[in-house]
């Protein structure tokens, strides 16, 4: 038995680039970045912050999902599968590429981690408030009109202009 699966949370490296074919079907690329955090061991060697690149391949029903909401710098979750190609370069030399072959690809919030401009809804999607997502209608910020000593809630709005800032 073998089990060839990928999980990596990470950010987007580049907008996805996507490309239609003839018979229907189009394939989203996009390089995505993970990092191991530095650290300082006991006898004081320092071991640096480590990034990681990785190629992400998605198709199906995943490409529509990715070429309107994931860009540059978006925290994204990608589950699928590695994959190893080869190729001749214009030199005649074999090239080896591994790509991820995603399956799922879905927001990630950082906890923190959000453009001051944008709010981020309860899945994870981050967008300007009170646009569509594609998980729903962005959530207003309101406070209740009747009684400022209430604690604010979350309605949903589809007017922007009641943001209490």
């Amino acid at each position: 038995m073998s089990l060839n699966k990928v999980i990596l949370i990470g950010n987007v490296g580049r907008d996805p680039e996507v490309r239609y074919f003839d018979s229907g079907t189009a394939v989203a690329n996009f390089p995505m970045a993970t990092s191991e955090r530095g650290y300082t061991l006991a006898n004081g060697t320092v071991v640096p912050e480590r990034t990681e690149w990785h190629n992400i391949v998605v198709r199906r029903n995943q490409v529509s999902f990715v070429e309107k909401w994931v860009k540059k710098g978006s925290g994204v979750y990608v589950e699928g599968k590695i994959r190893t190609r080869t190729y001749d370069d214009q030199s005649g030399v074999k090239r080896y590429v591994t790509e991820i072959h995603a399956d799922r690809v879905e927001f990630f919030n950082f906890g923190g981690r959000r453009d001051e401009n944008q709010n981020t809804n309860t899945t994870g999607g981050t967008t300007t408030a009170g646009q569509e997502t594609p998980f729903g209608r962005q959530p207003v910020y309101q406070q209740p009109a009747s009684s400022p000593s209430q604690p604010a809630s979350f309605t949903e709005s589809s007017d922007v202009d009641d943001l209490p800032f």
